[in-house]
């Protein structure tokens, strides 16, 4: 690592360590839906699976057009003009509840995903339980993503993690209550939906502290946000975000449908099938928080650079995060594979389900390498105001070769195909060449963008 790269990553690291903090919080959510569950019974922690992909699915995309407001408001603070950054968290505001009414439609009606996943039906009842407990969740997660995209793009995001740490405290001791129920209280044990309800009490909370903040911390009194109440909406900025918007959220959720996808389709293997693909994908999404900080601050840093009129140290910032973010992700690759096992074990002890994810396991190393990279280089061209090109470049990679390529290899009944790559194992090699390749098509486009920008 060059003096130039530890010059970046001495930048890149006090806005990333507070994000990679706050994003393990989050995560922690769903780990410890798992952990407990899969000590509750398999038929909840396929309920679990499924549900939490049908979830992750809608809730994805919409959060995806509401964290425009990262390179949006980036740039303006980069450019000095805070009260008009301001503003546009009020105008997220209305874009949040507008997406609200679809998500809402989504989850209370999952017809079309229960569908797909074809789950059993004393499976299909605790689905049905958990997604209406997160549709009570929705508006205030996406406000919540509104809050947290504009302290990230003013290079304050440590309020946001002390939140996302109050928000874990809060959630261990409800979901495990909810989970197994406490005679004494005359509360039933709930399994998976008591996931869901003591997601929405949690994210609720974290919503009021955070607009409570935002009225009385001095911080934001600078961009104008503790004068007067909402501010109406502004057809302009509704359009300039949807224009960034929409690309980021299809870009997302195209990403994130080529892994959910995965448990749908692996559900109608049998419950024990998905139940280890679960543990899998919580592994794989914890060691993403490292290059999904990462890239969140060195989209950060890039946006207000731009905003600032300084491509070349825009340009030098991103090229520095992301090869620093591959070397950091081979390292964590490397280590799990390593452990698989011992990992694997401090999820569950059923030696049925370990040995159900213990094949998986053997793709994390090469499926993190390209995560990373295609995560930074994408977060990279968005802060340049760049979503649609790379959007077309996830579809191709991510849902052609990954879920195309995944269902072939997993249901095929040809003989010349290996075992090794039936079934779930299917999934998950087809899943790890589709990012390999968005990796490659994002980096290689972003080089492209650098090459105009300094010919301009």
């Amino acid at each position: 690592m060059t003096a130039g790269h530890l010059d970046s990553l001495r930048r890149i690291a006090p806005l990333a360590w507070p994000v990679f903090v706050g994003q393990l919080a989050v995560l922690a959510f769903s780990t410890i839906d798992t952990m407990l569950i899969a000590r509750h019974s398999a038929t909840d922690l396929a309920a679990l699976a499924v549900g939490a992909a049908i979830y992750m699915t809608v809730f994805i995309g919409l959060m995806g057009v509401m964290l425009a407001i990262s390179p949006i408001v980036g740039q303006l603070y980069g450019a000095g003009k805070l009260e008009a950054a301001g503003d546009q968290l009020h105008q997220s505001v209305w874009l949040g509840l507008a997406l609200m009414l679809i998500g809402e439609a989504l989850l209370l009606f999952p017809e079309p995903f229960l569908a797909l996943s074809r789950t059993a039906p004393e499976v299909e009842s605790k689905v049905r339980g958990y997604l209406l407990a997160l549709a009570c969740s929705l508006p205030a997660s996406l406000l919540f993503t509104a809050y947290r995209g504009f302290n990230t793009a003013v290079s304050r995001p440590k309020m946001v993690m002390a939140l996302q740490i109050g928000g874990l405290a809060l959630k261990v001791p409800l979901t495990l209550l909810l989970i197994r129920g406490a005679a004494p209280l005359n509360l039933p044990a709930l399994g998976a939906v008591g996931c869901g309800i003591s997601t929405a009490i949690v994210m609720w909370a974290q919503t009021l502290i955070a607009f409570a903040l935002l009225r009385r911390d001095p911080f934001y009194a600078r961009f104008g946000l503790q004068r007067g109440g909402l501010h109406a909406p502004r057809p302009a900025a509704l359009r300039a975000f949807l224009r960034l918007g929409l690309p980021m959220g299809a870009s997302i959720l195209v990403e994130v449908t080529g892994f959910t996808f995965m448990a749908i389709f692996i559900a109608r293997i049998g419950a024990t099938a998905v139940a280890g693909h679960q543990l899998a994908a919580n592994l794989v999404t914890l060691l993403f928080m490292a290059p999904l900080s990462l890239a969140n601050a060195t989209g950060t840093l890039v946006a207000q650079r731009v905003g600032a009129h300084d491509a070349a140290d825009a340009r030098r910032i991103g090229w520095h995060g992301l090869e620093i973010a591959v070397l950091i992700a081979a390292l964590l690759g490397a280590l799990v594979f390593l452990a698989r096992e011992q990992v694997l074990r401090l999820y569950t002890q059923d030696p049925v389900i370990v040995a159900a994810a213990l094949p998986l396991l053997l793709w994390v190393g090469a499926f993190h390498i390209g995560d990373a990279a295609q995560t930074m280089a994408a977060q990279i061209l968005r802060a340049h105001h760049i979503a649609t090109a790379p959007l077309i470049i996830y579809a191709l990679a991510i849902w052609g070769v990954g879920i195309g390529g995944g269902y072939f290899l997993a249901f095929s009944q040809a003989a010349w195909l290996p075992a090794s790559l039936r079934g779930p194992a299917g999934f998950w090699s087809a899943a790890t060449a589709g990012l390999i390749l968005a990796a490659l098509g994002l980096s290689a486009f972003l080089a492209w963008v650098h090459k105009q920008e300094a010919q301009a």
